[in-house]
């Protein structure tokens, strides 16, 4: 495939075909494509490319009616979801999750934490207390808080003595516009980011369009119960044509537990 940066233009490609080298391009190119879908989509749209990340039962729950989750993934799954941490810019999570289960978001693999991603917590409500995991080393390992506009400036100013870079996305129906805080993230840098977000972040994040690519841990069991919490809150659609529809699909096992990964 030619690379998609406008300061490369296939310069490489010339240099070859001037020193007499034969070179073939668009070979098996929407795999190389997929390969490289991370730096394709922000060398394009300067905006990060997006993973939705959930650990389901089969009938697709993310806890049960009493919000226990731990564990529904096996620890094969958790292996392999922290892996998938280590190779991202950002993880974003909302306050609900925060607030249930006070993450650290960090990247761990065989006991040990590895080069950690920026931890972007959605909070315009400014619910998550000070004291959360997510806010542990922010001078160190950077976390980005994504503030409502009117955030107390005790907040503010507690929250940057921390070493916390806050930012202010637009607020679009008493939600985080996603699209604009993706577009936040990519004027940082942040080329990819995973969602562990609840359903309602799930939803959101849907609903605005900004998912690239789902990767779901769906274990075997089942929950049951109309008060189980769904993977993806809100009202839902109407009509199934509106249904989001995933392509490239893969499942493949993972311990006990399958791995469902496409693209939106």
């Amino acid at each position: 495939m030619r690379d998609p940066n406008p300061l490369v233009r296939g310069r490489g490609i010339r240099i070859l075909r001037r020193s007499g080298i034969e070179v073939v391009s668009g070979v098996l190119r929407d795999d190389c494509e997929r390969m490289n879908a991370v730096f394709i989509k922000y060398i394009r749209t300067r905006v990060p490319f997006v993973i939705l990340k959930g650990a389901i039962s089969l009938d697709g729950k993310i806890a049960t009616r009493f919000g226990e989750s731990k564990w529904i993934s096996s620890p094969a799954s958790r292996r392999r979801a922290h892996e998938l941490r280590s190779r991202v810019d950002a993880i974003m999570a909302g306050a609900g999750t925060v607030l249930k289960d006070d993450p650290l978001l960090t990247a761990r693999l065989n006991g040990r934490k590895t080069i950690c991603p920026v931890r972007v917590i959605l909070d315009h409500e400014h619910i998550v207390p000070l004291t959360a995991n997510v806010f542990r080393n922010a001078a160190t390992e950077k976390v980005i808080y994504a503030a409502g506009g009117n955030i107390s400036s005790a907040r503010e100013k507690a929250l940057l003595a921390m070493g916390v870079e806050i930012c202010y996305p637009r607020i679009r129906n008493d939600k985080i516009d996603l699209r604009h805080m993706m577009k936040l993230l990519g004027e940082r840098e942040v080329t990819s980011v995973l969602i562990e977000g609840g359903s309602l972040i799930n939803e959101s994040a849907l609903r605005d369009k900004i998912v690239d690519k789902i990767v779901f841990f769906v274990a075997p069991m089942i929950i049951g119960g109309k008060d189980a919490t769904g993977l993806v809150g809100g009202e839902g659609i109407c009509r199934l044509k509106d249904a989001f529809k995933i392509k490239n699909l893969v499942v493949e096992k993972c311990g006990p537990d399958l791995v469902v990964e496409g693209y939106l």
